[in-house]
């Protein structure tokens, strides 16, 4: 009887010992959790995760895991663009596995054979061919031959998307986006039913492919799902424009390389526009590219006097003069028979603009500005003045000294008909208020990488027509020497108010490629320039547009002009400064224009940006 107590007696203390040992865990687990002792897997880890049958919750967020199961025959190079930089959040996984080639070779042999005896059967029972199987056999034939010459190999290949949400109706309306999207190109997924835990699994940086649905591809199928080809627009060669927001990767790219080189700036007042020109102008100049600006608040001195470049002042009080009458001295003969011609033309553009411009009635019809008597008059003397200075049709003749304004005026005003009355019209030019800057032999040698025209100084009413004149003589010299080159006109809005100068612009953007030449047209007036003909012709001829923010108007004008989508639209107008959408070519992508700290010191026109610099 004494020992079965102690017996009991040593029971009772094991299990006394238990329960001690556990209460005092328990206690050490409850006062790590009240001191709040965080591990690295508590730091990384969701709150909570929640797996139903077609969706999952991870913490906050919705996600849902598709797999693709269904190919077309025939699949361009890079049909993932679209999934890629689409604007939502999703996660993209490819499983690559390589098969031997022996392999493949003997399935193929049993199934060419296997398909060859339907066919066979087939016409036996007098069933009418099927284009199928024969499509069938084709693929198979010519896989054999290319496995057996080695030029191909073959793979098993997944694919999985995960879709991220803030609810489940967003979730919805993102599988629908993506869903329309492969429909498109004839590509079929499905919802992970069921097993949306192994598709979580399938997409996280773990690389295990618990799903394993696959499909047969050879090398050149296979090649075309490469993410790299999507339209992030990076290229080996170029400058860098921003960051991708869409995929955080760098926007390098060279407009020279599209069609045309031609780019349309449109934003706001302050949104950043001409700090993300100024800044491409300063990276262009590494590869060796000329700039010529066209400056109308003069935000470009300091950035020319960092590069060394000529800033040339157009006032009535300066010492700079620019004859219109000037004639390029071009090499090619085709450009050289046809140069008086061209001068002509746009010299007749010029007096008109001198003359007060083509007006626009209110039913929407150009007055115009001369008669046409007064136009028959003007081009006569035009020809006149040319050939008083010994300058003909003839090329031989355009290395003589050009008229000038007080030669054409002289001419006016002895001739008969209206040429007195239009003397007396453009006197001011000659004689009068404006006298001077354009009446006089040009005095400036275009000689530097980095030019600008700078026209702040210039009364409100001589600045179209120095506009006007500044581009003719640009244009003279692109048409001398072709080299790479930026023109940059900074507030075109104003050439687009006249009928004349719009259709010059309109000329330079169209005939610019030809001559090695990139024309960047900056505005912020988007309703007046894109309200025009002409304006859209511009637009039409850019093969690059940037759209920074906007003004809740113009976003309007421009997504029917873009054909912008909702979100894009209802970003354009809210984008904060340096935030915008950048379309090249048939690609565009959200971009965050970004600039190192020496390029901002250089290009930057914000005052307090200015002001914590100098304290």
């Amino acid at each position: 009887m004494v020992r079965r107590r102690e017996s009991k007696q040593k029971n009772l203390t094991a299990a006394e010992i238990a329960a001690n040992n556990q209460a005092m865990e328990d206690m050490e687990t409850q006062r790590a959790f009240e001191q709040g002792i965080n591990t690295m897997r508590d730091l990384i880890s969701p709150s909570s995760i929640e797996i139903e049958s077609d969706h999952f919750r991870l913490g906050n967020k919705y996600g849902r895991t598709l797999y693709v199961y269904g190919y077309p025959r025939e699949l361009y190079t890079g049909w993932l663009s679209p999934i890629i930089n689409i604007d939502e959040v999703c996660d993209i996984s490819m499983f690559i596995y390589p098969v031997e080639s022996q392999v493949i070779m003997k399935n193929l042999r049993k199934k060419v054979t296997q398909l060859e005896a339907s066919i066979q059967v087939g016409a036996e029972k007098g069933k009418v061919r099927d284009p199928e199987l024969e499509a069938a056999i084709s693929d198979a034939e010519e896989l054999r031959d290319k496995l057996q010459v080695g030029s191909e190999r073959f793979f098993r290949f997944g694919l999985y998307i995960t879709l991220w949400a803030n609810s489940l109706d967003e979730l919805g309306f993102v599988q629908q986006k993506i869903e329309t999207i492969l429909g498109q190109l004839m590509v079929f997924s499905k919802v992970a039913t069921s097993q949306q835990e192994q598709g979580m699994n399938c997409t996280m940086p773990q690389c295990t492919d618990e799903l394993q649905i696959r499909r047969n591809m050879d090398t050149g199928a296979i090649s075309t799902s490469f993410p790299f080809t999507s339209a992030d627009l990076t290229q080996e060669k170029g400058i860098l424009y921003g960051i991708n927001m869409h995929n955080n990767g760098l926007v390098i790219f060279d407009r020279f390389t599209l069609e045309n080189a031609n780019m349309i700036v449109f934003a706001k007042s302050g949104a950043g526009k001409s700090f993300a020109v100024k800044l491409e102008a300063l990276r262009s100049m590494m590869l060796g590219t000329e700039v010529i600006i066209i400056d109308p608040e003069n935000e470009y001195s300091k950035l020319s006097d960092a590069v060394g470049g000529s800033y040339i002042r157009l006032s009535l009080n300066s010492d700079v003069r620019i004859n219109p009458f000037d004639l390029p001295k071009v090499v090619d003969a085709e450009d050289a028979n046809d140069a008086l011609r061209a001068n002509l033309v746009t010299l007749h553009g010029l007096f008109r603009l001198m003359l007060g411009g083509n007006q626009v009635s209110a039913n929407g019809q150009i007055a115009p500005v001369l008669s046409p008597n007064e136009e028959a008059d003007m081009d006569q003397a035009l020809i006149d003045t040319y050939a008083r200075a010994g300058i003909t049709s003839d090329p031989l003749t355009h290395q003589s000294t050009p008229p000038t304004i007080f030669n054409f005026y002289d001419t006016l005003a002895h001739m008969e008909g209206s040429g007195p009355e239009l003397a007396n019209r453009l006197r001011k030019y000659t004689t009068g208020t404006f006298a001077g800057i354009f009446s006089q032999q040009s005095n400036i040698d275009i000689n530097n990488q980095f030019v600008v025209f700078n026209i702040r100084d210039l009364e409100d009413e001589l600045r179209p027509v120095a506009i006007y004149i500044v581009l003719s003589h640009i244009w003279n010299i692109v048409r001398a020497k072709q080299k790479r080159r930026l023109l940059i006109v900074d507030e075109a809005w104003q050439l687009m108010q006249h009928e004349d100068s719009a259709n010059f612009l309109f000329s330079l953007a169209k005939r610019a490629r030809k001559y090695y030449l990139g024309l960047t047209t900056i505005t912020q007036d988007v309703e007046d320039f894109m309200s025009t003909k002409m304006g859209r012709a511009i637009v039409s001829n850019s093969s690059m547009q940037l759209l920074l923010k906007q003004s809740p108007s113009a976003v309007d004008v421009l997504s029917e002009v873009f054909r912008l989508t909702d979100e894009e639209r209802k970003r354009l107008s809210n984008f904060p400064v340096g935030q915008g959408l950048l379309f090249a070519g048939p690609n565009h992508v959200h971009i965050q224009i970004i600039a190192s700290k020496t390029e901002e010191s250089l290009i930057t026109t914000n005052p307090n940006d200015k002001n914590k610099r100098q304290s």
